[in-house]
């Protein structure tokens, strides 16, 4: 079956969203694991854009940019936090963020980072995050780690702030 013109022209007019996913890493001890992009200022969870014109889903992108990023190729757990996120100059964006689990020593040691993207990786504890991630960023995690805790669904946020 193939689509009419008309119906062409119109999902060719609809507003576009970018999708990007990430998984959220921490240690025995409850820190972050967080990443060095090296084509932008500031610090990341291992993620990136959902490749969705290859009919990628966010969890299988949090999945890949892990495995390209920091060499970890692992089941994801439940998805912990969606958030939009309005920017300037940029479609909006619907960013989702996965539960990457516990890392053991020896995972921590196999990390090997992408080069061409990363410059280091670090875990960060909770009470420093503000100091690497932006707010929207910090926000995203926080809410995460919270679910995480408490054992709650997930956290429904709009540029990092938690509205559900």
């Amino acid at each position: 079956m193939t689509s009419s013109p008309d119906f062409a022209a119109y999902i060719a007019s609809l507003p576009r969203v970018l999708a990007g996913a990430a998984a959220l890493f921490r240690d025995g001890e409850g820190r972050v694991l967080l990443v060095e992009p090296s084509y932008r200022e500031g610090w990341a969870l291992p993620g990136g854009t959902v490749e969705s014109d290859d009919g990628e889903t966010p969890r299988q992108g949090a999945r890949r940019e892990t495995a390209e990023e920091i060499g970890l190729d692992r089941e994801l757990g439940r998805l912990l936090t969606v958030d939009w996120v309005q920017g300037a100059g940029r479609p909006p964006l619907v960013a989702y963020l996965y539960d990457g689990g516990v890392l053991s020593e020896d995972e921590c040691k196999a990390i090997h980072l992408q080069e061409e993207e990363l410059l280091s990786w670090r875990l960060v504890a909770r009470e420093e995050l503000t100091e690497y991630l932006s707010a929207a960023h910090c926000g995203r995690v926080l809410a995460a780690l919270d679910v995480l805790a408490d054992g709650s669904g997930t956290a429904e946020l709009e540029n990092g702030r938690r509205v559900f």
